[in-house]
């Protein structure tokens, strides 16, 4: 491994606790801290904080002995501190605040259950935590220590899975998942991985960055035994990688568990572009791949900690290229209302044409790139891939208007909007008339209204016509582009 060490921290309150215990994770988890007078043994609170606690029906307050011993108690705006003492500021509304900000519910077949993607499931699994993230993204369900998933919920989720053979991933979230009774875990994971569609199991966990105790050779050697499996966990600035989690991180991969990490951008914590090129260096000294840099989720109680999008585009701007490229996260915005992550990145293509695109680099390099003149089009016809899939490739979405598996994506309602100012009286709603023009012979009357449709576009608006026409120009290339009878000067209406 890397000579470089991180530091292990124990708050001076704790100094007198035996190694045993300190390294105990039920321990850890017994002694968690939730009330002011409890957390101001171990660190003076502001005002501020004093009240917030206090408020009733605050989003729960827990945290390990571990993770508080790695604030800085002289330091009010130190970003541990601000991730897990909860503010007033998260009391406050903002604009485009929502409950469910990733729409999960919509996209719920059954409880606890998220199947928003074609081939993958998040399966929230829990409730609990280790300890509780000020901005967590499911607060409306997370926290509450009298409501669990059941066990006929799992077997839901389960049956699901079984009668659903395009899933071929399921990441186990909650909650985290590895703050369950290792019983439970692994009676989920063995019956996943029983499932023969089901090709790689993944869990999102912040447990080895509150609780790296909890990854023990027991709990190791039980996982490795469902491979394969995929880890990712969640740390958000440098301060977090101490020598426990470095250690933990490093009985994980011995298990040949591959370690991604997922951060989320955060304003006062990791809004600066040194501080993540720090964060990614020392997640790869231990192993950790940076996955993704999230937006902040339009949660409610987490108004305070979000950062305009072009901050994250600053930030990649200021890693790519200037460091190593496997460290860089994906930037990216978990789409509000359920529509997923979209990927951001600085624009690195300035322009193009049809036989060149011009390129900058991270320096502002401005330089051509060339394309080919003789390239032949792949063709799903003799490719053994897409025979394998009926001949075709099915995908939803843009990929999908690429191929030409659909004319257009219309917003909701666009149909009946423009249906309703249109006259059914028009000569191209008329069946008959539309066949005459299809066959090439227009109407009189669908000739007098070419020349004025020329000027809005809306000939050939409707896809279906317009693949016949270009399919009749292919066919006698003699017609010039212009349709007989079609009372323009200048060819083919536009």
């Amino acid at each position: 491994m890397s000579q470089h060490t991180f530091e292990s921290r124990r708050a001076p309150i704790y100094r007198e606790v035996l190694e045993s215990e300190w390294n105990s994770w039920r321990w850890q988890l017994s002694h968690r801290l939730n009330r002011a007078e409890e957390i101001e043994r171990v660190m003076p609170l502001s005002e501020d904080e004093r009240s917030a606690l206090s408020v009733q029906g605050l989003f729960r307050v827990d945290i390990t002995p571990y993770f508080i011993s790695r604030i800085d108690p002289d330091d009010p705006d130190d970003p541990i501190r601000r991730q897990v003492i909860p503010t007033t500021a998260e009391l406050q509304s903002f604009p485009g605040m929502m409950v469910d900000s990733l729409g999960e519910e919509q996209h719920s077949p059954v409880p606890g259950l998220v199947h928003r993607y074609p081939d993958r499931v998040l399966m929230l699994v829990t409730t609990q935590c280790a300890s509780y993230c000020r901005y967590c993204t499911r607060s409306r369900i997370v926290g509450d220590p009298h409501v669990q998933f059941s066990r006929a919920d799992f077997e839901a989720q389960l049956a699901y899975l079984r009668r659903t053979p395009q899933v071929r991933d399921v990441l186990l979230s909650g909650g985290d998942p590895l703050a369950l009774a290792p019983r439970i875990l692994e009676h989920l994971l063995e019956e996943i991985r029983a499932i023969e569609h089901i090709e790689i199991i993944r869990i999102g966990t912040r447990v080895p960055v509150f609780l790296p105790m909890r990854i023990d050779d027991e709990l190791c050697s039980m996982l490795q035994r469902y491979h394969p499996l995929w880890m990712n966990i969640h740390v958000n600035h440098p301060n977090e990688i101490s020598s426990e989690l470095a250690e933990a991180a490093d009985r994980l991969t011995r298990a040949g568990i591959p370690l991604g990490n997922q951060s989320v951008l955060l304003s006062g914590v990791n809004d600066c572009v040194n501080i993540q090129r720090q964060l990614i260096h020392d997640l790869v000294r231990i192993r950790v791949r940076p996955y993704y840099l999230y937006q902040c989720d339009l949660v409610s109680g987490a108004g305070h900690f979000r950062t305009p999008v072009g901050k994250g585009i600053e930030i990649i701007e200021g890693l790519r290229g200037h460091t190593s490229g496997y460290a860089i996260p994906t930037f990216v915005v978990d789409a509000p209302g359920g529509g997923g992550k979209i990927p951001l990145m600085p624009n690195y293509m300035v322009s193009q044409s049809d036989h060149a695109v011009i390129l900058r680099n991270y320096e502002g390099y401005l330089t051509a790139y060339q394309e080919p003149t003789d390239y032949r089009p792949h063709d799903p016809a003799s490719c053994d891939a897409c025979q394998r899939q009926g001949g075709v490739v099915r995908l939803p979405g843009v990929a999908g208007l690429l191929l030409g598996e659909m004319e257009s994506i219309k917003p909701e309602g666009f149909d009946a909007f423009h249906s309703a100012r249109s006259d059914p009286l028009h000569s191209l709603h008329d069946p008959e008339q539309g066949q005459a023009a299809l066959s090439g012979e227009p109407s009189l009357t669908a000739r007098s209204s070419l020349g004025s449709q020329r000027e809005t576009g809306t000939l050939g608006s409707n896809g279906r016509s317009a693949r016949r026409f270009a399919a009749k120009r292919r066919a006698n290339p003699q017609a010039g582009g212009r349709e007989k009878g079609s009372g323009s000067e200048s060819g083919e209406p536009t």
